[in-house]
């Protein structure tokens, strides 16, 4: 297969990250990539449904892994786990004889090892320059659920799903495969209902995941809804305001490096130092503008302030605002000209996970989540047309169209970044709007 035409076939099956924001997986696709990795870190506390796919979907992943690499021309594919899933790493082991230069790089239970700067370190020894993409070292990365999504594509069968574990405060935590477009609050039930009298709902991780409710639905790139009481200290730390958070910072923030010490990105020698923005933003110093302009630099991890800062700051939130507030300016991020180089010490300042979940109050979360692929038939689905980074998909049917599952209800502009979407059941069309389409059964 061409470059060309693997883009076309992701683009039209609506194949997005499935582990982050969404970015159109087509787009990755660059002459020049040498090294393909596969990333099943699944760093977030509490998540697991990228290594459970691994377990039952072993030979159809690695088929997909194996179309890509030879489709780039990549000589190496590495598939970057954690030695504690060792029932993905025998699947892998079972399976990897099929295929050539596919290599398996173990990583330590520490979090963020799934960012993608640091996979990326990990697998190769090569560090992503700051403010530039993976293809810049030669290097594409995809997680375990687009590469399934690509095999399914082999197969004729467009995007209509998402693999979604729910965990927390709920009778029975499971892993569903959900069609896109029903509630969570539909999952939630399936597994028992809510076990808590005031609940909140985190969708995705503890770390970088956001408060939403029963009512939100699932989209291509839902991993997790997780259910915890609405006094629990990470729902209070995803509750706070801005304006105190820099009240507070201003009062206390006793300049200890912690949060720069930590910083994954920064152990790399990317220039985000959460402690410099601390202290310019606290002291409201806009002649030194460099702390500012170097927050494009973070990845939003959350190990400053949800881990490494002990008195309970913010700087991650603090950055995230500043980032934003730049952007909306036109204010682009500065090229750094200096090749930046791992901190000696970097082994010895990550974050094991055992620590993070009990810092975070949630080894009782710490519950298996079995997967299951039983079919799941909601009477109603409500398809967003902005699932990915890049321009909303347009909407191509109308009130009264009656669609079947797999069929495509919005298309991808031509000339912008974008995917298909499609109906994830059979049924009728019964509004239209430009944010979302709803299908009856």
């Amino acid at each position: 297969m061409k470059i060309d035409e693997l883009s076309m076939l992701l683009r039209n099956a609506g194949i997005v990250g499935c582990g982050g924001a969404g970015f159109p997986s087509y787009a990755k696709l660059k002459d020049g990539i040498d090294t393909v990795i596969l990333n099943c870190a699944e760093c977030e506390p509490l998540l697991r449904l990228h290594r459970q796919l691994m377990e039952k979907r072993a030979y159809e992943i690695l088929s997909a892994l194996d179309l890509t690499a030879k489709t780039l021309g990549a000589k190496n594919v590495v598939i970057g786990l954690k030695s504690a899933y060792k029932n993905a790493i025998a699947a892998i082991e079972k399976n990897i004889a099929s295929f050539n230069n596919i290599n398996i790089c173990k990583l330590r239970e520490v979090y963020p090892a799934g960012d993608e700067v640091v996979l990326i370190y990990e697998a190769t020894g090569r560090i992503v320059p700051p403010g530039s993409l993976p293809a810049s070292v030669g290097v594409v990365v995809f997680n375990v659920e687009t590469m399934y999504n690509l095999y399914r594509a082999t197969q004729g069968k467009n995007v209509t799903h998402k693999y979604v574990t729910v965990a927390g405060e709920v009778k029975s935590p499971r892993t569903y495969l959900a069609p896109i477009g029903m509630t969570l609050g539909e999952l939630i039930d399936m597994s028992g209902g809510e076990t808590t009298e005031n609940p909140a709902y985190l969708l995705g991780g503890p770390m970088m995941g956001s408060l939403g409710s029963r009512e939100d639905v699932v989209t291509k790139t839902t991993n997790a809804v997780i259910v915890l009481p609405d006094d629990h200290y990470v729902v209070m730390r995803k509750n706070t305001k801005i304006s105190i958070d820099l009240k507070r910072a201003m009062a206390a923030c006793c300049q200890c490096r912690y949060c720069t010490d930590m910083c994954p990105r920064n152990l790399l020698g990317h220039p985000i130092e959460p402690h410099m923005l601390m202290r310019v933003a606290s002291n409201r110093d806009t002649h030194n503008t460099e702390p500012y302009l170097n927050t494009f630099f973070c990845s939003g991890c959350g190990v400053c302030e949800m881990y490494a800062c002990f008195q309970g700051l913010s700087p991650r939130t603090l950055i995230g605002a500043v980032k934003g507030g730049l952007r909306a300016s036109g204010v682009k991020a500065p090229k750094i000209e200096k090749e930046p180089s791992p901190v000696h010490n970097r082994e010895l300042r990550r974050v094991p996970l055992s620590r993070l979940r009990a810092r975070l109050d949630l080894e009782k979360y710490n519950r298996s989540a079995p997967m299951t692929d039983e079919a799941i038939e909601p009477s109603e689905v409500k398809i967003l047309l902005s699932q990915h980074i890049g321009t909303p998909s347009v909407a191509c049917v109308k009130c009264g169209d009656m669609v079947t599952a797999g069929d495509v209800v919005a298309k991808a502009e031509d000339g912008k970044l974008g995917v298909d979407i499609h109906s994830s059941i059979s049924g009728k069309v019964t509004d239209v709007t430009d944010k979302f389409i709803i299908v009856r059964r």
